[in-house]
């Protein structure tokens, strides 16, 4: 999760001739405030942007061959992932972006909520006297945001992620912080005060409950995620110990999972869907980057740390395995899966796979514990891998609820692009999570940029004004070859989000137009036209073109003028 905060220190880290300056930041100041913070590492040399440059033309389907295009297997009738949106802190989730967010068709909305903001005298090191597992105890003004919010959601038929997460208030944080000017709430945070806060949060929402002055229950939230980016030290320190080498973060992780597992099955969510996880994808491996008090984890090596398992996936022992809270002894890891059902049996992994600047099909270079979007094949078998170790057959669904592309300008940082090319990017990316099953959801995170030209990732400049993402999320279109012989078809792959909701407010089946334009003009015209019956809107088919052009989708909502998708370049030799 990206709410930036006041920066706190720098971490330099190099690749090839390139030095990525990382600013790491925290503080207890209200959502209205607090600045976006720092992306994870970046990591990509000269080198590999030949390779990136070379993947692209072939996956583009460039070249001269006049030859038919060898096309990828087409799957007319999945159905694809559920569309999330990460809006930013519950201030920025506003009836009107809720609208905004009705209108794109989203399913569900990826929320914070934020302990201290919620927590009484947040910023004391004294816990006050209140029996923290009753909603009542705490103060009304730290829910009013979510009552509403839950509310307006509920009235719009789109459900929530509600996402528990940090900073903690000050009076659940723990022993033996480094010196320092700031804070440090994330530092060891009593995992046992973390339960009694989700039971006050799970009985809140359990479907029952009535505010004071309120006349009916709140809405049930039966969707959560726990915490947000455990491997970044800004969000749960330290991260590791003993110059860099051993993982302590997981340790504590693993006690915040179960705190919460328990808290939620004993207040009536046992069937809930709750994801762990909530991963950052990369990490700080390079010299003064490394892991440590308050830098990143890359997240494969944070997740065998809270698994228990040595890089070669074997169960941990002796010292190795005490320091980082784990089973000493084969009867201690025969216990492990017992200890820690949240592990084993939570619905779902949460991951957020942002490519950081590249393309949404390649991997951060020499970086084999990273899980952005490209990598996230290698992230299924490490869990798969872990889940074993302990007898288990468990598969967990992945869920992506973070995801998005900086665009330049007006983005400073490196790792951004075009929002032309963010656009096509979003489309692939979304193309590529469609066509793993085991995702099950595409996310985008910010509705709007930032005032500070920092972390651009919106759909909406700072201004309000739509970028083409904008128009790539509303109705995505994406060509895996967009280069073949005349007389031969291409696939065509597209999504008109609000098209579900369409045919649930009219009771009619809503229509897709693709429509071409030849190279030399004359307008664009339909050359089909699709049933859009898929439970998200998804439809992929394949057709032959008449010629060199342009394609593109056009939609006709019940209320209001046609909408387009963007514009994909066709060549036919």
């Amino acid at each position: 999760m990206y709410i930036r905060r006041p920066r706190r220190r720098q971490a330099k880290l190099r690749a090839g001739a390139d030095v990525i300056v990382t600013r790491l930041s925290t503080a207890l100041t209200p959502p209205s405030q607090r600045p976006r913070r720092a992306r994870w590492p970046i990591l990509a040399g000269v080198a590999a942007l030949v390779v990136i440059a070379v993947v692209v033309v072939v996956i583009a389907g460039g070249g001269s061959s006049p030859k038919p295009a060898a096309l990828p297997p087409i799957y007319p009738n999945r159905q694809g992932p559920q569309t999330m949106f990460t809006a930013g802190s519950v201030a920025s989730d506003t009836p009107a972006t809720l609208d905004t967010l009705e209108a794109l068709g989203v399913g569900r909305v990826h929320v914070y909520m934020h302990w201290a903001d919620i927590a009484p005298d947040a910023s004391s090191k004294t816990k006050p006297v209140f029996d923290a597992t009753d909603p009542g105890a705490y103060p009304a003004s730290g829910w009013a945001g979510y009552d509403a919010l839950d509310r307006d959601l509920a009235a719009r038929h789109m459900g929530i992620d509600l996402d528990l997460v940090p900073p903690p208030p000050m009076w659940a944080k723990g022993k033996g912080a480094p010196l320092s000017k700031q804070p440090q709430p994330e530092w060891k945070p009593s995992a046992a005060e973390f339960g009694q806060f989700m039971r006050a949060v799970a009985i809140r929402y359990s479907g029952h409950y009535i505010p004071a002055g309120a006349s009916k229950p709140l809405p049930r939230v039966a969707f959560w995620s726990i915490w947000n980016e455990p491997n970044l030290g800004i969000e749960l320190a330290p991260e590791a110990i003993d110059h860099h080498q051993v993982e302590v973060s997981p340790r504590y992780y693993r006690a915040i999972v179960n705190a919460a597992w328990g808290a939620l099955r004993a207040t009536g969510h046992r069937h809930d869907t709750i994801l762990i996880g909530e991963v950052a994808p990369a990490g700080g491996t390079e010299p003064g980057a490394e892991p440590g008090d308050f830098n990143a984890m890359p997240p494969l090596r944070y997740l065998r740390a809270l698994y228990c398992v040595d890089a070669a996936y074997q169960p941990l022992r002796g010292s190795a395995a005490t320091l980082r809270g784990c089973p000493a002894t084969a009867a201690g890891s025969a216990r492990f899966a017992a200890a820690n059902p949240g592990l084993f049996h939570a619905s779902g992994f949460a991951d957020h796979p942002y490519p950081q600047g590249l393309p949404p099909n390649v991997a951060t270079p020499n970086e084999p514990d990273f899980a952005e979007l490209a990598a996230i094949g290698k992230l299924q078998q490490v869990l798969d891998r872990m889940q074993r170790v302990y007898g288990s057959s468990t598969k967990l669904p992945i869920w992506s609820t973070e995801f998005g592309y900086q665009t330049t300008p007006p983005d400073v940082e490196a790792g951004t692009v075009t929002p032309a090319k963010a656009a096509y990017y979003l489309n692939w990316a979304e193309y590529l999570t469609w066509l793993d099953p085991r995702l099950r959801s595409y996310d985008q995170y910010l509705l709007t940029d930032p005032p500070t030209d920092y972390f651009d990732s919106g759909l909406l400049t700072a201004a309000g004004a739509p970028k083409p993402g904008y128009y790539a999320f509303q109705m995505p279109l994406f060509l895996p070859v967009t280069a073949t012989a005349t007389g031969h078809p291409l696939d065509v792959w597209g999504c008109v989000r609000p098209a579900p909701d369409a045919r649930r407010r009219t009771h009619r089946t809503q229509i897709v137009q693709i429509q071409y334009m030849p190279g030399g003009g004359g307008g664009f015209r339909t050359v089909s036209r699709v049933a859009l019956i898929g439970k998200h809107g998804y439809f992929e088919v394949r057709l032959t073109f008449p010629g060199s052009g342009a394609v593109r989708l056009a939609w006709t909502p019940p209320h209001g003028a046609t909408q387009f998708s963007r514009t994909v370049e066709i060549t036919l030799r």
